[in-house]
């Protein structure tokens, strides 16, 4: 390892996979992202690993680039939106289905030259709450059990008991009154059937009360765009859980693929 390398301020490089977009961000030793290196690259084409994997190879060289650091040694966390088991996908939403039944950490760790982990993107997610946003305190997470939801185009889940995450619930996809909840509840429906809020905060107290009938949350983030109006809406919500709005939205996914690289 050169001098250079062996003094390198940065812990883990987050990269956030998705549909449309792939962000991406690097975090230093004590786990904050650093701003500068926080960005996105466009998600290739129908999305196939192989394509994926040799952007984000690009992407890192840009940020070898940017930090003036070959970051020799820095652990990549990935997000993937699928279930994933053990580095292994499992489910595709808005990519290619080629990825179903991957070793995306064998994948990535060979085209990176790196130690990856990949985890679900929602889960990822949770943990940038559950570790350094709303679910934590004096930088550790807050003692119970966490729901973290993210309300958007779908309903992103993550669950936590005293920062311990049980991977993969998919609490978007509940059937509630004989629907798919997020096909009632997920924030995208306040503008596609003209919703008052009124009408959404009837929906989402039918779909939160039943989530917290299930797991008893002691606490709920509530992230997604839309969760920069909580104050129409979280107010009006009658639960036993303590609800709060998420502190991170857009470099969640970057930031808790981060967490789990330097953890993992």
């Amino acid at each position: 390892m050169s001098p250079a390398a062996s003094a390198v301020p940065f812990a883990a490089i987050g990269l956030d996979l998705g549909g449309s977009s792939i962000k991406y961000g690097v975090v230093d030793q004590a786990g904050k992202l650093v701003e500068s290196t926080f960005s996105h690259a466009t998600t290739p084409a129908g999305a196939h690993p192989q394509a994926v994997a040799e952007v984000m190879a690009q992407i890192i060289s840009e940020l070898q680039q940017l930090t003036g650091s070959d970051l020799f040694g820095v652990p990549v966390g990935v997000t993937v939106p699928g279930i994933v088991i053990d580095g292994v996908v499992h489910s595709a939403a808005n990519i290619d289905d080629a990825w179903i039944g991957l070793d995306a950490v064998a994948l990535l760790r060979g085209q990176l030259n790196r130690e990856v982990s990949v985890l679900n993107d929602a889960d990822a997610a949770g943990m940038a709450e559950v570790f350094a946003g709303a679910g934590s305190f004096a930088g550790a997470p807050i003692p119970g059990s966490t729901l973290v939801l993210t309300l958007g185009t779908g309903i992103g889940s993550a669950f936590f008991r005293d920062g311990n995450l049980f991977p993969n619930v998919e609490f978007g996809h509940l059937e509630i009154d004989g629907v798919d909840a997020e096909s009632r509840a997920a924030a995208r429906v306040i503008r596609e059937e003209n919703l008052s809020w009124d009408q959404y905060i009837e929906r989402l107290q039918r779909y939160l009360s039943h989530v917290e009938f299930l797991c008893s949350p002691d606490l709920i983030v509530i992230g997604g765009a839309v969760s920069l109006d909580h104050e129409k809406f979280m107010p009006q919500l009658k639960l036993r859980a303590r609800i709060v709005p998420a502190q991170y939205n857009n470099a969640a996914g970057v930031l808790g693929a981060a967490h789990r690289a330097m953890n993992h």
